[in-house]
């Protein structure tokens, strides 16, 4: 019950167990093996808040038959993970991770299976669709299971997903946090957000911008001290400060976009 397979981008292959997964160091070629009980270890070591059981991400096109197997091993790796985390919570929470891909009856059997567990959260994962309408469609018919009895009293986490639109729809469904390296992955790449929209650092048009900030409205440390020009600058020089200059202030667009949604909800609109 085991397969081999190539990452994406053409690194290290990676082998997938029933016990666990192999990895190979991308630095140094060492062989890794994670298994569900060892990556709960590791986040409790570090303290982490909330711990993320192992898991297997399929790919969007696959064989149904291939994403059957794929949830189940995933169901059967997170109810080993749980097991070890109830050993000694720490006052860490765990969250379940939902899959299913978009397949209706799939999603369906993981929200009934893992929500008969004694999971802290949810959190839905797995692929969630080829573009954010496809990922929204999901969410109007998902989320009204998670409505239902005791599921209603806790919380539902995103994966891996933070562009604006699908937040400011998600939090309508109801979903209460998001990850994602979407702000921070933008900003390397000289694209910053700003409540007039994103702008592309590296044009031309930012070079004289002297005085301007990325957003009038935003009051990040990067904001507060730095210009577009010398953000222009410093990205067409390659200097590795753009990155974080970049990154503290797409991060504080980010919570400053949730902290709207937030009062949001609490004056009733949402």
């Amino acid at each position: 019950n085991s397969k081999s397979s190539s990452s994406p981008d053409g690194g290290p292959p990676v082998k997938v167990t029933e016990d666990g997964v192999y990895f190979r160091s991308y630095r140094d070629g060492t062989k890794i093996f994670l298994t569900p009980e060892s990556t709960v270890d590791a986040q409790k070591s570090y303290g982490a808040d909330i711990i993320i059981p192992l898991d297997q991400l399929p790919p969007y096109h696959i064989d149904r038959q291939q994403l059957v197997e794929s949830v189940d091993r995933s169901h059967r790796w997170e109810t080993r993970s749980l097991r070890r985390h109830l050993e000694n919570t720490k006052d860490q929470a765990m969250y379940c991770v939902v899959h299913g891909g978009v397949d209706v009856e799939l999603r369906t059997k993981s929200v009934e299976y893992l929500t008969s567990l004694p999971f802290d959260g949810y959190a839905i994962g797995g692929s969630l669709g080829k573009n954010s309408d496809e990922l929204i469609s999901l969410l109007e018919w998902m989320m009204p299971m998670f409505e239902e009895g005791h599921r209603k009293d806790k919380p539902r986490h995103l994966l891996g997903i933070a562009d604006e639109k699908s937040i400011l729809e998600s939090v309508k469904h109801g979903i209460d946090t998001f990850d994602s390296c979407y702000p921070t992955r933008l900003s390397r790449h000289g694209t910053l957000l700003t409540r007039e929209g994103k702008i592309h650092i590296k044009s031309g048009k930012h070079s004289k911008s002297y005085g301007v900030k990325i957003d009038s409205e935003c009051n990040c440390k990067t904001c507060q001290h730095y210009d577009r020009s010398y953000l222009w600058h410093l990205y067409k020089a390659k200097e590795p400060l753009f990155m974080q200059l970049g990154a503290v202030h797409n991060i504080q667009y980010m919570n400053d976009l949730m902290a709207q949604q937030r009062q949001a909800i609490l004056d009733g609109k949402i």
